[in-house]
């Protein structure tokens, strides 16, 4: 007996895979050379399976005060800033982010999974209760494993179901923290915010924390995410977010106005026990963060560029997220499916994700494609013009069907 022999179904299916020559969960590119290009096997690709919300990671700015940062104060800090103490880098970041979100405090993480998983262990303890959105993304799910608190489930979107979770806990000791997200990363749709935020003002001692990591930068006038564009940020009392999607980079963040916040850094254990972020990282996160504020255009042309692939795909007759944003997924009939059309994708020069039950609402087979402001319309259009020969070949969609674009753009809040 293994100690691996737990995983022998699952490993089974992955050789097939890599036998079948079409693994997308172990994908190497040969280069990178833009937001939206790659090479793979000496073969070009349009990627468009890769979170780079506003194509920030070449922008020579970006780049120019990473490499600065670098040069200065070398490639790491080796070890946690409770250990070995915090760059002036990592504070100014707090401090735009804070500054940014128009909160008091802001607290960098390594990762925005550690993010969730600092802020949900330590936010609710064993006498409190986290309130989570079923579709929750697996570091908040994680994050409330960390802690003690006990967590109850709500059905997707649904401040009906909220309401009745809570009226279910009224009069029961501790604090209730209710967690949601801006938008959703499997299907791209986003919270009722507004009526999430009416539902938590009803019941004393909860709080609300929501996740920006796909909507900040992306919703919002000033791309503070859908709080700002529900106009619900007063609220909100905790934004945790990451800079590895519209910022692109890596890390994660907490801002919030709640009174003691600065005890989270001596309480929070992936806080406490992580190496802090390269002094280069910082640099270019603070970059990419004036980037977000200073160029509302990048905003606009994601938008444009995300009505474009939904409405294309729509159009051909797949079926798609509830609402368009960055990310457009595709449902699949079963999973060898979303497999073979991923295989075919690749082949013809387009990499997508799959993305399979658990990590799915409702047990869905996913093609999941992520919209970048770096796209051209010319490549979102042979994008298209690829899923839908895929589509045809594997007899997902009708050889008939047209290819039309739409001309609206995705709404900023519900």
């Amino acid at each position: 007996m293994s100690l691996f022999s737990k995983f022998a179904p699952l490993a089974a299916q992955y050789r097939q895979l890599e036998e079948a020559g079409a693994n997308p969960f172990n994908v190497s590119f040969d280069s990178v050379l833009s937001p939206t290009e790659a090479m793979i096997k000496d073969r070009p690709v349009l990627l468009l399976g890769t979170n780079n919300y506003l194509g920030l990671t070449y922008d020579p700015a970006v780049i120019a005060k990473a490499v600065e940062a670098t040069e200065l104060y070398g490639t790491g800090t080796t070890g946690s800033r409770i250990a070995n103490g915090s760059y002036d880098g990592h504070k100014q970041l707090e401090r735009a982010l804070a500054g940014f979100y128009n909160r008091k405090h802001g607290m960098v993480f390594s990762t925005g999974y550690q993010a969730n998983l600092g802020i949900l262990s330590t936010l609710a303890g064993k006498d409190d209760h986290l309130i989570l959105d079923a579709d929750s993304h697996a570091s908040i799910y994680d994050g409330a494993r960390l802690g003690h608190a006990q967590v109850t489930r709500f059905r997707h979107n649904s401040p009906e179901d909220l309401a009745n979770r809570l009226r279910r806990l009224e009069g029961t000791p501790g604090d209730k923290v209710i967690v949601v997200e801006g938008i959703y990363s499997m299907l791209g749709d986003t919270a009722p915010l507004r009526e999430f935020a009416a539902v938590k003002r009803e019941y004393a001692n909860t709080y609300l924390v929501v996740d920006e990591a796909h909507s900040l930068g992306v919703l919002g006038e000033n791309g503070r995410g859908l709080a700002e564009a529900a106009g619900v940020e007063g609220d909100v009392d905790f934004v945790v977010g990451t800079f590895s999607k519209s910022l692109g980079g890596v890390g994660g963040f907490c801002v919030s106005d709640a009174e003691g916040f600065d005890i989270l850094r001596v309480v929070t254990r992936p806080y406490m026990f992580t190496a802090s972020l390269p002094p280069g990282v910082i640099a270019a996160t603070l970059e990419a963060l004036h980037q977000v504020q200073t160029r509302p255009g990048l905003r606009r042309q994601l938008s444009e560029n995300a009505n474009r692939l939904y409405n294309g795909l729509a159009a051909l007759g797949f079926t798609v997220g509830p609402e368009p944003s960055p990310v457009v997924s595709t449902v699949m009939p079963s999973p060898e499916a979303a497999f073979a059309f991923w295989s075919r994708l690749l082949h013809a020069g387009l990499y997508t994700n799959v993305s399979l039950p658990p990590a799915t609402p409702k047990g869905l087979a996913l093609l999941r494609s992520s919209v970048s402001a770096a796209h051209t319309s010319a490549q979102i259009d042979h994008a298209i013009a690829m899923f839908a020969e895929a589509g045809r070949e594997l007899g997902l969609i009708s050889p008939a069907r047209g290819q039309k674009q739409g001309e609206t753009v995705f709404v900023s809040a519900k």
